[in-house]
């Protein structure tokens, strides 16, 4: 990982810090009929993170769509242990907020950069919400046997 951390500034709209590894999709994210909220995962058959776990990640992605059944999902998720650790998207919703908020994750929105452009999948990421700071130490890249 790079020694020094790429810095993005947004807006809080869960306090709170985690960190971890970087899960990152361009595409929104159903809850309602999109994810399995007992494991954490992606089931949306025709989404690029499709079978892939969204747990004790930080989870970056443009933002909900579907029904105000997102928030329901994700507090499921939450309950079942399941959930990501935080939550970095750039688009801003009742079903994304209420979601943060059920979730209890620490969640950042309206960037001075697009985190999508910057974060990558596997870069670690440090999530201060109530400073409204993320940090980001980019994966190395893997070495060739």
């Amino acid at each position: 990982m790079s020694a020094e951390p790429i810095v993005l500034h947004g807006r809080k709209v869960v306090g709170g810090v985690a960190e971890g590894e970087a899960l990152v999709t361009k595409e929104t994210i159903s809850g309602w009929g999109g994810i399995n909220p007992m494991l954490g995962t992606v089931t949306e058959t025709r989404h690029e993170l499709c079978g892939q776990s969204f747990k004790d990640k930080i989870l970056v992605f443009p933002g909900a769509k579907g029904s105000s059944g997102w928030s329901a999902m994700f507090h499921i998720a939450r309950l079942a242990g399941a959930a990501p650790k935080a939550l970095l998207f750039n688009e801003m919703t009742t079903k994304v907020a209420l979601g943060a908020v059920v979730m209890r994750a620490p969640s950042i929105t309206e960037f001075d950069r697009d985190p999508l452009e910057i974060i990558e999948t596997g870069d670690w990421v440090k999530v201060d919400a109530d400073r409204g700071i993320v940090e980001v130490r980019k994966a190395a890249p893997p070495t060739a046997s």
